[in-house]
């Protein structure tokens, strides 16, 4: 299954296969660095407000794809606080992974993360930082890159599939 992650409200991007989009459906509280998701109730975040089953959802993916206005060579702050909450797909317990300690995974998925960033004037400087961004987090998640890809507008990203 692909999971997509995006803050538009109105997505209208053709998505191939099984899919589920987490988009922006209300309000979303902040993660509160709480560890209910690791302690109270592994895998789920204890804040209750739609958005609490990210973690759980990743597990079920192969594929992260995250669409997101480019912001300062990072995603949006709807997209961040989304995967803020999701820190429950990680387990607490640490790993060594080429000689850097991280979270072991929690699930058995290995997930392959794409991200299509749009934006007017996206630097290169910030083109750069986003491809490291995706490069860290897919080590987090104990994933792989697959795509990175920029658009100048939201238009743009009509004339692809997912």
């Amino acid at each position: 299954m692909k999971l997509i992650l995006t803050d538009m409200e109105h997505f209208n991007i053709p998505v191939e296969g099984e899919h589920k989009i987490i988009s922006p459906q209300g309000a979303i509280h902040p993660c509160t660095g709480c560890f209910g998701c690791w302690i109270k109730t592994p895998g789920k975040c204890v804040i209750h407000d739609g958005y609490e089953g990210t973690g759980i959802e990743m597990s079920k993916c192969t594929e992260l794809i995250i669409v997101s206005q480019c912001c300062y060579g990072s995603v949006s702050p709807f997209v961040k606080n989304v995967q803020d909450r999701a820190i429950s797909y990680v387990h607490p317990d640490f790993v060594i992974r080429k000689g850097e300690m991280h979270h072991k995974r929690r699930y058995q998925n290995v997930i392959s993360m794409s991200a299509y960033f749009y934006g007017e004037n996206i630097t290169d400087t910030e083109k750069e930082t986003a491809r490291n961004m995706m490069a860290a987090n897919a080590f987090n998640y104990d994933g792989v890159v697959k795509n990175v890809l920029f658009y100048d507008s939201v238009k743009e990203l009509e004339d692809i599939i997912l």
